[in-house]
């Protein structure tokens, strides 16, 4: 077979386009193996809890491998083995309480500064190198409002609050007309792109020094978005995966927090399961209201502003357990499902935490931290030191790195985590 040696680039990249990104489907088994050039999926999901984690009932009193459970590591007993914990921990120079969550995945810091400024989240810059591999690059959700993920230009990615609409987006077909007309959206969309990059070709010769530097970038974060319609127009010619699941009808009561919760970890695990995407994000926001959970009268947001009143923190307990009893279940649904001999908490990295380490203070530091799955050798806490912390940079450079990005940097702060293995 003789291939057309004045093939267009864009043909061609339609044509590798389909050979990328199917779920793992059992009956593919013969011909992945066969691939020398497939590696094992690997998977990030990173959850923030805005409204913080009770650290006394968060972090256990022992560091090590023989720690006893804390109350609400209780709630994961079935998974000790398949989480770390990790404490002592912070991004240097993130204060600002709430504002932080700006921050959370992106280590960028004084963002309670007037002149801030983010710079990119963890799972956009894994989603440069290996997003391209699925249908969505990457999911940006959240129980409310802002999500946790943001561009190289420090532009925050849209997230989405409806379960309705991320399995819409994950799994609904348009009918022939709307699929032709999204597609023609997408010609449109790369026609004009190729206007601009030859109009800006033209202004580059008569540029020289910095402005030449910021037109080369123009240039390529050009072809980066030309690249992402390309990939998109690919996907729209091939069906989205068949679930047996129905959609799901949105908790429109935004006091039935965990119901709400427990739809969007369904997504999550769908979205997963079906390899639509690699890199999720989820911000778990609370709210200014009093939860419908048996036991709590009063506002999620007071509670976490507990100033150790003891009502208030056995309020807060109720909540935050219900909270992590949600996660536990995510990761029941990822351990029971196989893919090529692994399950899916195998391929998965879930980060679990909150960018307050206490909120009643609005404190930045000691964050409370859950890192499971993913390939790590888990069962252990990591204590680092609680006055000097240890740089949590450090955690998601592990993570790239085990996501196959060849970094050793992250923010302002090189290496891997120690005592992560």
């Amino acid at each position: 077979m003789t291939m057309n040696r004045h093939l267009s680039r864009r043909s061609l990249l339609k044509a590798s386009g389909i050979c990328i990104g199917l779920p793992m489907f059992e009956s593919m088994r013969p011909a992945i193996a066969a691939a020398s050039s497939v590696t094992v999926p690997r998977r990030m999901v990173a959850i923030n809890v805005g409204l913080g984690l009770h650290g006394p009932n968060m972090i256990p009193a022992q560091a090590g491998q023989d720690y006893e459970l804390s109350p609400y590591l209780e709630h994961l007993r079935d998974h000790r083995k398949q989480f770390t914990v990790i404490s002592g921990c912070s991004h240097p120079e993130v204060g600002g309480g709430h504002l932080s969550g700006k921050s959370f995945l992106t280590a960028a810091r004084n963002p309670n500064s007037s002149g801030f400024k983010n710079t990119i989240s963890i799972d956009q810059l894994a989603a440069e190198q290996i997003g391209e591999q699925t249908r969505f690059r990457s999911l940006s959700l959240s129980s409310s409002g802002p999500g946790l993920s943001w561009s190289r230009s420090g532009v925050e990615v849209p997230s989405e609050t409806r379960p309705s609409e991320v399995f819409s987006r994950l799994f609904l077909e348009g009918n022939p007309r709307q699929k032709a007309q999204q597609i023609q959206r997408l010609q449109d969309g790369q026609s004009v792109l190729d206007t601009v990059l030859s109009g800006a070709g033209r202004m580059r010769r008569r540029l020289t020094g910095r402005d030449r530097e910021k037109m080369d970038q123009y240039f390529e974060a050009v072809r980066e978005a030309e690249r992402r319609l390309v990939k998109s127009e690919s996907w729209e010619h091939r069906p989205k995966p068949s679930v047996t699941q129905r959609p799901p009808t949105d908790e429109t009561d935004r006091t039935r927090i965990i119901e709400r919760l427990e739809l969007m970890y369904d997504m999550m695990h769908l979205a997963i399961q079906t390899d639509s995407t690699r890199l999720i994000t989820f911000y778990q926001t609370g709210m200014n209201a009093v939860p419908s959970i048996p036991g709590v009268d009063t506002d999620y947001h007071m509670l976490s502003h507990h100033g150790k009143d003891e009502t208030k923190l056995a309020q807060l307990a109720i909540v935050e357990s219900e909270v992590v009893k949600q996660l536990g279940k995510f990761l029941d649904k990822l351990t029971a499902f196989q893919e090529e001999g692994d399950t899916l908490l195998d391929r998965t990295m879930v980060l679990f935490g909150s960018n307050l380490g206490n909120a009643s203070s609005h404190d930045t530091k000691n964050m409370p931290i859950v890192l499971a799955g993913g390939g790590f050798k888990h069962g252990r806490h990591l204590a680092f030191d609680q006055q000097n912390n240890y740089a949590l940079p450090k955690l998601y450079v592990s993570m790239l790195q085990q996501l196959g990005l060849e970094v050793d940097q992250f923010a302002d702060t090189s290496g891997t985590m120690t005592g992560l293995i």
